[in-house]
């Protein structure tokens, strides 16, 4: 079991220059990104980042949320909705209200499985593929305190516990 703390945390620009994004964990094979899980603040209406060949899945944290648009696809992100859409489609933030919204974003490489994200809390998760947790809250894996936006990764099982919940991501194909 890793855990990550937001000391080991680094912050970067975004591709298209409009906001930053704090990257928590980075899975690279050969110098080809496999995994990235990061946070980042939707501010305002605009446009997201393009990345060609990786599929991503975005959960709002915090915020009243906002719509993504783009050919084909119409989504309105919720707090605490995963929703999932392809990284090379033009797509729109629109909605936003001019409030900001944080979000936790799951992107991989689409040669992968999808990942499965979802919200957990007093849970036994089991083992199968890579295991991300992001807790929202104080919270307990396999009975270590975990604090607000820590990151815990593991292949093993994980028991939830405590007030919050965590959002799981069960990652595939890692191997």
């Amino acid at each position: 079991m890793i855990h990550l703390r937001p000391t080991d945390y680094t912050r970067q620009p975004w591709k298209n220059g409009r906001g930053t994004t704090t990257e928590l964990w980075r899975l690279e094979r050969d110098g080809q990104l496999l995994v990235r899980l990061s946070r980042a603040a939707v501010v305002e209406d605009g446009p997201f980042s393009l990345f060609p060949g990786i599929e991503r899945n975005l959960t709002v944290l915090s915020g009243p949320g906002f719509r993504l648009t783009g050919v084909g696809l119409d989504l309105r992100c919720k707090p605490l909705v995963p929703v999932a859409f392809p990284g090379d489609l033009q797509v729109m933030a629109s909605e936003t209200g001019g409030q900001q919204s944080d979000d936790f974003n799951v992107m991989t490489v689409r040669h992968l499985p999808l990942p499965e994200v979802t919200l957990a809390q007093h849970d036994l998760l089991p083992a199968g593929g890579r295991l991300a947790l992001y807790a929202l809250g104080p919270c307990r894996v396999n009975g270590a305190d975990v604090a607000r936006d820590d990151l815990i990764l593991t292949d093993g099982t994980a028991r939830l516990g405590g007030d919050w919940p965590v959002i799981a991501v069960r990652l595939h194909g890692l191997d």
